[in-house]
């Protein structure tokens, strides 16, 4: 009896462990088979979701790989004399031009990392004002900007036209918008970045820096990073030389330190005379990146100031970036895709 007992025992257990592994195997089995269920889901998912991108970049005609108009302005007065001053009415007119075109405001800082949102079919412009003028921007005692002011008429024409928004990047010197006392540099700065507007650096004392030794040349740039950080809580993430002049090597412009302030840029700007590449493409030099005068067609600006370059982008729109309206990819006609930069390779889409 012992024995069978003992048999008996053995051969039950056995037959549980037999049922055990066996339910073990069914259910890794089923999770397996689960697993494979979800991955086919979300593979089926995922190509109908990037079917649909495409047919909206198609429909949109799509290239952001093409051209961005990045203009660049200086005083906004009355009666300017001969340069690169606009009046109000001039400045109003180009930026109404702009936004019937289709053109949408972007910051520097938002071209040069590739934050490119802006609604499909639609086309993004870089404002870029130099010289921190008061004309540019003068906050009244309520800290409104003043109507006749750069940053007065872009706010009003981006009311008339929603979806026009009014952002722009002001390079900075130190002459801050002409305000003398620490708290008023301080307001008008803080009024910026509190208003999406973008702070770049224009060295402190408006330097030509062709010729100058590297020294001097991280001095003038570092001391016109210290210029903002030391007012507020923001660091410019790029230059624009001025006179458009670059130093003997262009690298010093981009990443160094003086002044006791460092600085590394994501972008360096030029003073003229084309668009600029798009920062998906292979054509992108971030250490010399062109801009265009606002000016009408006349002397040498019948081809290299805005108007001609407006007019040239309007008539050839294939070589103009045209948004899909997604800010996660790069679409673009697939005869393109050569001179996709290989940083936003897995972003493209391809039509």
């Amino acid at each position: 009896m012992g024995r069978l007992r003992v048999f008996g025992v053995g051969v039950a257990s056995l037959s549980v462990a037999a049922l055990s592994a066996a339910c073990m195997s069914g259910g890794e089995a089923d999770e397996k088979a689960a697993a494979a269920r979800a991955k086919a889901r979300n593979m089926a998912a995922a190509a109908s979701e990037k079917k649909t991108e495409t047919e909206v970049a198609a429909k949109a005609k799509a290239n952001e790989l093409g051209q961005i108009p990045v203009i660049m302005y200086h005083r906004i007065i009355k009666n300017p004399p001969p340069g690169d001053d606009r009046t109000p009415e001039q400045f109003r007119a180009e930026l109404e031009r702009l936004a019937k075109e289709d053109y949408v405001p972007i910051t520097a800082a938002e071209y040069v990392t590739g934050k490119i949102g802006i609604p499909a079919g639609k086309h993004p412009v870089v404002l870029t004002f130099d010289d921190s003028s008061p004309s540019q921007l003068t906050l009244d005692g309520m800290g409104n900007p003043k109507p006749d002011t750069a940053v007065g008429i872009l706010m009003d024409v981006a009311k008339k036209h929603p979806g026009f928004r009014p952002v722009a990047t002001f390079y900075v010197i130190r002459d801050l918008f002409g305000m003398a006392k620490p708290e008023e540099q301080t307001q008008v700065l803080e009024w910026l970045k509190d208003h999406g507007f973008d702070i770049g650096n224009h060295t402190r004392d408006h330097l030509n820096l062709l010729g100058k030794p590297e020294k001097e040349v991280e001095e003038q740039i570092g001391a016109g990073q210290k210029l903002v950080t030391s007012l507020i809580k923001f660091s410019p993430v790029t230059l624009a030389l001025p006179y458009g002049n670059q130093p003997h090597d262009k690298k010093w412009a981009m990443k160094g330190s003086g002044a006791g302030a460092s600085y590394d840029f994501r972008g360096v700007f030029l003073a003229g005379y084309t668009p600029a590449p798009s920062p998906y493409t292979k054509d992108f030099d971030p250490v010399g990146i062109p801009r265009i005068r606002s000016k009408e067609k006349v002397g040498d600006c019948v081809k290299f100031c805005s108007t001609a370059w407006l007019d040239w982008l309007n008539a050839n729109a294939t070589d103009r970036f045209t948004s899909d309206g997604n800010a996660s990819t790069v679409a673009f006609p697939k005869f393109k895709a050569p001179f996709v930069a290989a940083p936003y390779a897995t972003r493209a889409l391809p039509y």
